[in-house]
């Protein structure tokens, strides 16, 4: 077999190649076995009808791609394998020569893993946390933030307020019985919300609960300020086949969350006035981005050998498992490996001090 690897734009390569002669003429009885199994011929039961027969019945040609069809479906993989491919989409097959005791010529287009030039991201970590402030670290919770706090609690917890129409007359806004709804907070509302013994212990709870909520948003946006500075300086020629998955799943997402609201998609398309096609073209830069970030994280995972803690993986894979009975355990257990190692990866970006 005779092969020639082929550099395309966009990450993806074509095989251009030959199947020799008597290799490819070997699939001859066998494409001609499988074409039987499904042709029908007066007199024959499907599948029982003679080779002659079906000879003097079948085009040579649809036995030359059914030829061609089954010797590169077992010849494909080896070529992967043997050229050190990394494929990530289907392969497009064209034949180039086709013809009984000849050479089959083809050529294969495939999409492969793109090669990345990291940037130094551990220095770009180093920097990015270097210009945190003391203000930025030192995370306190206001009185005003606890306030603010209770007062939303309290607004959740009140009957919904009733605009007073009575009262309403021409040119004059209506009236809102909203402020002397709020449910009065005292012990007896906080017991209420769950095991307090009363306001000072809610307050104390409720304080611990802001300053975490305020430190994982800090953290959370310092390392959006790292992975982006990361993704930016990255060098990388972006599949098309791997922005089609982002897009896939954020339109597929959008579309659920609006069907769970009880709308119907199309009809959100009309009020926004948009086809799919806008859509997807607004959101390709979020899918670009996305695919980006997960290839530069794994591409870190490699080089620094992060990989996720086996018993974490189990415990998360078990709590999708109750949560989501009919997930499959086999997708369940990726979702946790990558959630698990990404936080890793995120874990030694920030150490990187």
């Amino acid at each position: 077999m005779k092969i020639k690897v082929n550099k395309l734009p966009k990450s993806e390569i074509e095989i251009e190649g030959e199947l020799d002669a008597s290799l490819f003429e070997s699939y001859f009885s066998k494409a001609l076995k499988k074409i039987g199994e499904t042709v029908k011929i007066d007199g024959f039961r499907t599948g029982k009808v003679p080779e002659n027969i079906l000879l003097s019945n079948i085009p040579e040609s649809h036995i030359l791609e059914e030829m061609a069809e089954l010797a590169l479906g077992e010849h494909y993989p080896k070529i992967i394998m043997d050229e050190k491919i990394d494929a990530i989409s289907q392969p497009q097959i064209s034949i180039t020569k086709l013809a009984r005791n000849n050479p089959l010529g083809f050529k294969i287009k495939t999409s492969v893993l793109p090669e990345i030039k990291l940037p130094d991201y551990k220095q770009i970590a180093k920097d990015t946390i270097s210009k945190i402030t003391d203000a930025e670290k030192n995370i306190t919770v206001s009185d005003e933030d606890l306030e603010n706090t209770i007062m939303d609690i309290r607004k959740s917890r009140a009957p919904k307020m009733h605009i007073a129409e009575h009262e309403h007359k021409d040119g004059e806004e209506p009236h809102t019985h909203g402020e002397a709804e709020l449910p009065e907070f005292n012990d007896d509302f906080v017991k209420a919300l769950g095991p307090f013994k009363d306001v000072a212990d809610f307050k104390e709870k409720l304080k611990i609960n802001i300053k975490l909520e305020k430190e994982n948003q800090a953290k959370e946006k310092t390392r959006l300020k790292i992975i982006e500075k990361i993704i930016e300086a990255t060098e990388i020629d972006l599949p098309e086949i791997l922005v089609t998955i982002e897009l896939d799943k954020i339109l597929y997402r959008m579309e659920s969350d609006i069907t769970q609201m009880g709308l119907k998609f199309e009809d959100y398309l009309k009020h926004l006035n948009k086809t799919l096609e806008d859509l997807r073209k607004d959101f390709r830069g979020d899918a670009e981005k996305k695919a980006k970030l997960a290839l530069v994280l794994n591409e870190i995972s490699k080089i620094e050998k992060i990989i996720a803690d086996e018993e974490q993986v189990a415990k998360e894979v078990a709590q999708i498992l109750a949560h989501y009975k009919e997930a499959d355990p086999e997708r369940a257990r990726m979702h946790a490996e990558n959630v698990l190692t990404n936080e890793r990866i995120f874990q030694f970006l920030e150490n990187q001090q």
